[in-house]
């Protein structure tokens, strides 16, 4: 970035850097600053969430024309973004208060609640599922076709899994390349979760797109060996 991006987008690097006393300065100056869109699309607000400035978020969402569900270029908005970093339980209380949308979607089809899935943060998808008004909703396929579901399955989480399953996410469906979230959890080694999946009716015979169900896609034959031993003692049929 040459002097004259630097000069034109201060008020990104001051936000992304926490610096609250120069935010302030810069929009007391020009308010309008607040609404200055970058190269990459996003806000002063967009990087002040990105490194987790929880002050300088504050103070950005006092301006006016203030968008809760403002989206940068890849049509990422604040609420996804600070869903998907750690510690940011503080901007997220602010996001919502002001009415962000918990289901809006990015470019590739993805709610806050797939980012909150990746991460595991069983607390934060409790409170959108269980406490929000409106709910979020755990039936948002993104463009790759996957739900919330499959990422917890991807990293194994049973917890996520359960409570994503109880607000109705789809245990069968299929990503674009055929695979179930039974299939992502055994492909990661992750037994405890495939169980989990088959004790709420995930089909242990589906195919992917190349033919292969769930077990063989396991990375060793003592993941399977444990899928099969704890599905004989929950009395599953596999």
């Amino acid at each position: 970035m040459d002097e004259k991006q630097q000069s034109k987008y201060a008020i990104h690097a001051a936000a992304r850097e926490g610096k609250l006393a120069v935010v302030e300065s810069l929009l007391s100056a020009n308010p309008k600053l607040a609404q200055l869109k970058d190269d990459d699309g996003r806000l002063p607000i967009h990087w002040a969430i990105s490194f987790n400035r929880p002050e300088v978020v504050s103070l950005l969402i006092n301006q006016k024309g203030f968008d809760p569900d403002a989206e940068d270029d890849s049509g990422w908005t604040p609420l996804m973004i600070a869903s998907s970093i750690k510690d940011s339980d503080k901007i997220i209380d602010i996001l919502l208060s002001r009415g962000a949308d918990v289901n809006q979607t990015n470019n590739n089809g993805q709610t806050a609640l797939h980012f909150i899935a990746s991460k595991n943060n069983l607390d934060l998808a409790r409170r959108l599922l269980e406490e929000h008004t409106p709910p979020a909703s755990a039936r948002v396929k993104d463009k790759r076709g996957q739900y919330p579901l499959h990422r917890a399955a991807a990293i194994g989480s049973v917890p996520m899994i359960n409570l994503l399953i109880k607000h109705r996410s789809p245990v069968n469906a299929t990503d674009c390349a055929g695979q179930t979230p039974l299939h992502h959890a055994v492909a990661e080694g992750h037994g405890d979760a495939a169980i989990a999946l088959l004790k709420a009716g995930a089909e242990i015979g589906k195919k992917d797109i190349d033919g292969y169900t769930p077990l063989e896609l396991a990375p060793g034959k003592d993941v399977v060996k444990y899928i099969e031993r704890k599905a004989e003692e929950e009395g599953i049929e596999l």
